[in-house]
């Protein structure tokens, strides 16, 4: 079964950088639209970025101009990076192979752990 591997994350000051990374057996990754998602505690999961498989990105209003989204489809590996980040940045980040439908993307397939990101005030 194909799964989903993020890594990258950890605890941060306001203000400072991480750049996650998210990688799959076989090339889903590669042959996919893929997206990031974060959930904080007590919140719905949230869509944070989207990038097509010809490198196309979309992001969420709450990050745009502070986070890039980008894909190595030679190393199957998607990556967010991610810069000004604030406390309300705070939540695990999942990635995810997603579909798009009509203006939105639907995620499909398992979820992976996920990688935790704190930010500090």
């Amino acid at each position: 079964q194909e799964q989903l591997l993020e890594s990258g994350g950890g605890l941060v000051q306001a203000g400072g950088s991480l750049r996650l990374s998210c990688t799959a057996s076989g090339n889903i990754i590669s042959t996919n639209t893929m997206a990031w998602y974060r959930q904080a505690p007590g919140k719905q999961r949230e869509l944070v970025a989207a990038i097509t498989t010809g490198g196309g990105t979309d992001y969420a209003d709450s990050v745009k101009g502070r986070f890039t989204c980008s894909r190595d489809n030679a190393k199957n590996t998607v990556y967010l990076q991610m810069n000004s980040l604030k406390p309300e940045d705070t939540a695990v980040y999942y990635c995810m192979r997603v579909y798009s439908y009509y203006s939105d993307y639907v995620p499909w397939g398992s979820w992976g752990q996920g990688t935790q990101v704190t930010v500090s005030s």
